[in-house]
């Protein structure tokens, strides 16, 4: 099977850019990094009609696909992205083979991006600011409190990772959900479990190399 050439369109702090980016490096995947700012001036990159046409919601990340035949499809949306290497690129798996251990990890995977990272996106800590609300006072406790749920349903089937001895999309989720817990301030010390599956995962390069610092776009602190 021939490799298409791959683009990812993301930003260096973007949660949902960070899982893709873990899932490429997991299946040996190489692809060209093109930067979104997403808090550029005039309201960010992604709202530029160039970029809306490959992602009508106008967010990041974007995973571009040109075939060697030069067909050209955008595929929006992290977790769909992730099956779709999956089912791709089978090798090296990122999804269990058993059924029940498949719909955890999809469950575990859900709990962050479904149940944490819409409440901490830009668009929603925008809203809560312009209502004068408070950033960190919002999102701290949806942040703690998604990650205890994750931590509770992960006790049932972690070993090494999330799931079993072998990462999964519950891993490329959590990883950068505790570097974005980190940002806001979360306190991470009574999830011990969370931190021992963290720190196995930030031991392989596929982890490391996604890692919000070391990315080219990434402003240094």
């Amino acid at each position: 099977m021939t490799t298409p050439r791959l683009t990812l369109h993301n930003y260096w702090r973007s949660s949902a850019s960070h899982r893709v980016r873990i899932a490429l490096g997991l299946k040996g995947l190489a692809y060209d990094y093109e930067v979104v700012n997403i808090i550029a001036p005039g309201g960010g990159q992604q709202f530029a009609e160039a970029y809306r046409a490959k992602n009508a919601m106008a967010q990041v990340p974007t995973l571009e696909i040109v075939e060697d035949d030069g067909r050209r499809v955008a595929l929006t949306q992290s977790l769909p992205i992730l099956e779709y290497l999956e089912e791709r690129w089978p090798e090296p798996p990122i999804l269990p083979r058993d059924l029940v251990l498949r719909a955890r990890a999809r469950a575990l995977a859900e709990i962050v991006n479904s149940g944490i990272q819409p409440l901490q996106n830009l668009t929603t800590t925008n809203a809560v600011n312009a209502l004068g609300g408070k950033t960190a006072e919002w999102v701290m406790p949806f942040i703690a409190g998604g990650l205890a749920a994750f931590a509770q349903l992960a006790r049932e089937t972690a070993r090494a990772f999330a799931i079993g001895d072998v990462p999964t999309i519950a891993d490329c989720c959590l990883v950068p959900q505790l570097a974005s817990a980190r940002r806001f301030g979360v306190d991470l010390a009574r999830l011990p479990l969370l931190l021992e599956i963290e720190a196995r995962c930030l031991a392989l390069p596929a982890f490391a190399d996604a890692m919000p610092d070391r990315q080219p776009d990434a402003v240094k602190s």
